[in-house]
């Protein structure tokens, strides 16, 4: 998959539900949980609201204007 259509399909699953594991994300993107983290700092360079989440149940949301 390239990273465009990665990045929108990445940006609908934040728009789909509140809260994302890292883990989550890459099992449902098929790729690792640092390509998620990559793709989330593109994200963000994009202008896109996403927050993250520390600790063992964190994880990613979009945050608010990002809908």
């Amino acid at each position: 998959m390239q990273s465009a259509e990665r990045l929108l399909k990445l940006l609908g699953l934040l728009q789909g539900r509140v809260d994302w594991t890292a883990e989550d994300l890459a099992r449902r993107l098929a790729v690792t949980t640092r390509t998620i983290r990559r793709d989330i700092t593109r994200l963000r360079e994009l202008g896109y609201p996403v927050e993250a989440m520390a600790g063992p149940g964190g994880g990613y949301r979009l945050g608010a204007g990002g809908k």
